[in-house]
């Protein structure tokens, strides 16, 4: 685990902090606050509002299709603490969309076009950028993070292993790197194929352009789906602190978290998340977040055909890496399987008024 120390990382997490809710340092609300989990239901083109400590189900933040909503994915607080939502599935109606971050409102259409097609990954960068993963395009399109106005192609998929082929969570490192992970996807028409390529977390100089692999692809898990799809990324327990143990946590869409040194890339911990029960598992996982009091926590859905895939949350201490569960639940299950979360993946952390 790596402490880190240079004052050029302590600035950039700093920075990072400004950028919205959800910062691995993040004290615990006070009276007049309450800790909220906002999770994007894919198939009910809502957002719901979940209480942090309990997991009460505490309505809709966003209502179903406001906005022209559809198959929301990443849930992402922009500096001027709007939230943004990527939405959509074909070239029409593919953008990021603008809320109001207190109260769900719909603001508008922040960006869209310029071949954006099943937006997954958004970050906010200190260059003042919004950069966003197009998916079923293979490309990092970069739009003005006040305007919304196009600025360019970031990088593009090369159909070769360590390359950007089906690009989906984004994080910016305390190095002032951005981080993406790929599922291995060449998108063919609009739709992904799977030629055999690794899944893996690739690694951008912001200035440069210059890429390389910072996760291979690991090892299949023993009670995962039978393949591996990096995901969901975010970074913790303790970016801020000059001494704190900072690592890259990554979900797998097949199953589990696993933490990565950020010094390294060595793989140190793996985090079970098959809550199903079965071998192989019969849920699949979402995006991350870190809440208050550094805890992780992600979000799965039932995998099976016909089941209405019906989601859950999962908690866990990104201190120790140990499960979290509410009062009588078992694992890490915050939220046990619910029909009001409906393939559930973006999720993200904030602080609303009581």
């Amino acid at each position: 685990m790596h402490p880190l120390s240079r004052f050029a990382s302590l600035l950039v997490l700093s920075s990072l902090c400004l950028l919205g809710p959800g910062c691995d340092s993040t004290p615990p609300p006070v009276k007049s606050e309450r800790g909220v989990l906002l999770v994007g239901n894919t198939r009910a083109n809502n957002v719901v509002r979940l209480d942090e400590e309990t997991g009460e189900f505490l309505g809709d933040f966003i209502p179903a299709g406001s906005g022209g909503l559809v198959a929301p994915d990443a849930l992402v607080f922009g500096p001027d603490g709007a939230l943004y939502v990527a939405s959509g599935d074909t070239l029409a109606n593919s953008a990021v969309l603008r809320y109001d971050g207190q109260t769900g409102q719909f603001l508008g259409t922040f960006a869209s076009g310029h071949g954006m097609l099943r937006p997954y990954g958004l970050l906010f960068g200190l260059d003042g950028l919004l950069y966003v993963s197009s998916f079923l395009s293979d490309q990092l399109l970069r739009f003005d993070g006040k305007t919304g106005a196009f600025v360019d192609v970031f990088a593009t998929g090369n159909g070769q292993p360590g390359g950007l082929n089906g690009p989906n969570g984004l994080a910016l490192g305390p190095d002032g790197f951005l981080y993406v992970s790929t599922e291995g996807t060449i998108a063919v028409n609009g739709a992904p194929t799977f030629p055999g390529l690794p899944s893996q977390v690739l690694r951008y100089d912001l200035r440069t352009r210059a890429a390389s692999v910072f996760v291979e692809q690991p090892e299949l898990s023993p009670a995962g789906a039978g393949y591996i799809s990096l995901l969901g990324l975010v970074f913790g327990p303790d970016c801020v602190s000059p001494s704190g143990e900072c690592d890259l946590f990554v979900s797998d869409f097949a199953n589990d978290i696993r933490r990565y040194d950020l010094a390294t890339g060595a793989l140190e911990a793996t985090l079970s998340t098959n809550y199903s029960g079965t071998v192989p598992t019969t849920n699949n996982l979402g995006g991350l977040v870190i809440g208050t009091q550094r805890r992780l926590y992600t979000v799965g859905f039932d995998s099976r055909e016909g089941s209405g895939a019906p989601g859950a949350v999962l908690r866990f201490d990104a201190r120790t890496n140990a499960p979290l569960p509410a009062s009588g639940k078992p694992g890490a299950l915050l939220v046990s399987p619910d029909s009001r979360l409906v393939r559930p993946v973006g999720i993200t952390f904030t602080l609303l008024k009581n």
